[in-house]
């Protein structure tokens, strides 16, 4: 099933993290999550999801940051400490925005990287432990996104605004 297109405003997110990482070294967009997240020097850092921000921050900080006003967990079983979703009223002025965005960008350094999985030795991708033959639906997904892998180019800027002060 291909996916479906990104509206305005959601796009208009994503310019506006990709502004607010111009600095934050190495940075790369993929789809993880059902979002277009954004992994700076390897580790998921940011992402969009609809009009919400995904933002990753400490795990021990999880109970006092989902109790914010405008935030919501990734996972309501508990299996995803850290993880939250912003919504527009939560990042509404600059300085939320920029409060979310350096919350993110400091707990990065500090946060575990996902292991990538080793290559086989028959050049072939890897296989989970779970699965001893690839099913189609993972043989399309694997199809469809070989350059999810690839750091993406930045465009240009684009004029936006995402912050109700900004009007």
């Amino acid at each position: 099933m291909p996916a479906r297109p990104l509206s305005d405003d959601t796009l208009q997110l994503i310019d506006a993290v990709r502004e607010a990482l111009l600095e934050a070294g190495e940075v790369e967009e993929k789809r993880m999550f059902g979002c277009h997240v954004f992994m700076v020097n390897g580790k998921l850092c940011l992402g969009v999801e609809g009009d919400e921000l995904l933002v990753r921050l400490p795990p021990d900080t999880h109970a006092a940051v989902a109790e914010t006003p405008g935030v919501r967990t990734l996972s309501s079983k508990g299996l995803m400490d850290g993880y939250f979703y912003i919504s527009p009223a939560a990042y509404a002025t600059r300085a939320q925005w920029q409060h979310w965005i350096a919350a993110a960008l400091a707990f990065n350094p500090l946060a575990k990287a996902t292991r990538k999985k080793a290559a086989r030795s028959d050049g072939a991708p890897p296989r989970s432990t779970k699965e001893s033959t690839p099913r189609a639906s993972n043989l399309r997904k694997t199809a469809k996104t070989p350059n999810n892998t690839k750091a993406t180019p930045r465009p240009p800027a684009r004029k936006h605004s995402v912050f109700d002060d900004d009007a």
